[in-house]
């Protein structure tokens, strides 16, 4: 595979269709985004393994979903690792990427060495839809089950869309000769949709009764799903990471029997939301009483983006309900009056 070919697969998502089945899906690749997003924090490698799954899980299925702005996905847990976030923000127009961003929190004095799934404990795993700001999100929530966060995934498109859903990912740092070391993370996804819909009020035959791709298809449909799957469990850790195979000739190995049709690549890129507004619209609630706990010995109040490390910092006159300047320092038409209400 060329330099050229091998950079025109980097930080892509291409769908594809398996015309012999109807079974869709998409490859993905993240190299630059990865590396960035864990470049920003120094995790531990059970940490980064947790966020590099992921960052990819939201590559995958941030373009399954029409979206007008933005999917989450979330995993939090009573473990060591607590929290791990990751947002797919939808491309502005036809020619723009998509944009990533992930984090995670953890207690680095509880990290044992166990599976980094074992880390998180009991806790749970959320899909969140964002179309904007005039529309109320959608949120899905599924336990934390079978091993990893991509069998949580599976699971939740099974139980709450009743979609059988299969993912491969792998992740790692890599180097290619005459370079530095960096994150590099591939993976695939497999959908398909079932002709009839399952009415199963027993449960499924899944962990703690949870439905699985055996619950929803029937006959033919679970023939090719169960072939689909048995051509992805050959593919290697190398072919889904890269660089040195593609994607298109990854698909040919695996599915060529299948008769896989690709289409057009998706870009992703690094994008956080962060700005110094949002910062103040999430301050807006609180009191000047308040703001002055969040005050520094120096006089100002500071915050930091946990995706991109971002730091802001602000006066707190200008901040919360009770502000008496505005963003420039200049006193605001009311401050008088919000400075009596905040004395009584």
């Amino acid at each position: 595979m060329s330099k050229i070919n091998q950079i025109a697969w980097d930080d892509t998502v291409l769908p594809f269709q398996l015309d012999r089945s109807s079974i869709r899906g998409r490859v993905a690749r993240l190299d630059g985004v990865l590396d960035h997003i864990l470049s920003r924090h120094d995790y531990p490698a059970p940490v980064a393994a947790l966020v590099a799954e992921l960052a990819l899980l939201t590559a995958l299925i941030g373009p399954t979903i029409k979206l007008r702005w933005k999917l989450s996905l979330q995993v939090r847990g009573n473990g060591a690792v607590r929290t791990i976030a990751a947002d797919y923000y939808a491309p502005e127009s036809e020619d723009s990427p998509a944009r990533i961003r992930a984090w995670a929190s953890f207690d680095e004095d509880r990290l044992d060495d166990r599976p980094p799934f074992e880390q998180i404990g009991e806790g749970y795993f959320a899909i969140l839809i964002h179309q904007g700001t005039d529309m109320q999100p959608y949120q899905g929530i599924t336990p934390l089950s079978g091993g990893s966060l991509s069998a949580c995934a599976q699971t939740y498109f099974a139980q709450s869309e009743q979609l059988p859903t299969r993912f491969e990912l792998a992740s790692g740092r890599s180097q290619i000769s005459g370079e530095d070391e960096y994150w590099r993370a591939g993976g695939m996804m497999l959908q398909t949709l079932p002709a009839q819909p399952v009415t199963n009020s027993e449960g499924g035959s899944g962990e703690d009764g949870l439905m699985e791709a055996a619950d929803i298809l029937q006959g033919g449909e679970s023939e090719d799903w169960s072939r689909a799957n048995l051509l992805l469990d050959t593919v290697e850790t190398l072919e889904l990471i890269g660089p040195t195979v593609g994607p298109t000739d990854l698909l040919l190995r695996l599915f060529h029997e299948e008769t896989p049709r690709v289409f057009d690549a998706q870009r992703v890129e690094f994008g956080c939301s962060c700005n110094s507004d949002r910062v103040r619209d999430t301050l807006s609630i609180y009191s000047a009483k308040d703001i002055g706990h969040m005050t520094t010995d120096a006089g100002i109040v500071t915050a930091d983006c946990q995706f991109c490390g971002a730091h802001y910092e602000f006066d707190p006159n200008s901040l919360g309900f009770e502000a008496t300047v505005d963003t420039d320092g200049e006193p605001l038409p009311d401050s008088d009056d919000a400075s009596d209400k905040a004395a009584e």
